[in-house]
């Protein structure tokens, strides 16, 4: 099975991605979070339900320069962003929680 996608889709490479707490690792290691863009509606605030559906269910697909949350399931167990190009896979820049992106 193996050799037979490896026909399909050429080698594949791994991922590695430097954790900002342990430095650089394999992608086995993490776990994908979403999109570091979204905020999530205020707490102990009503919110519609077409904006809590809009917030759950309705996201962008973006193609290019992104930033993403990660998890860092079998390391250091910590969240942090990832600054990614989804079309080419290229991880440009990781960022702790609290840090922004500065372009």
């Amino acid at each position: 099975m193996k050799r037979v996608l490896e026909q399909k889709l050429g080698s594949v490479n791994m991922l590695e991605i430097k954790c900002p707490y342990c430095g650089e690792r394999s992608q086995n290691e993490f776990s994908y979070g979403g999109d570091a863009t979204i905020k999530r509606p205020k707490l102990n605030t009503d919110i519609s339900d077409l904006e809590w559906d809009s917030f759950v269910y309705y996201r962008n697909n973006p193609r290019g320069k992104h930033l993403e949350l990660w998890h860092h399931i079998s390391g250091c167990r910590q969240w942090f962003k990832v600054h990614r190009n989804t079309a080419t896979h290229e991880i440009i820049k990781t960022l702790e929680m609290q840090e922004d992106l500065q372009d």
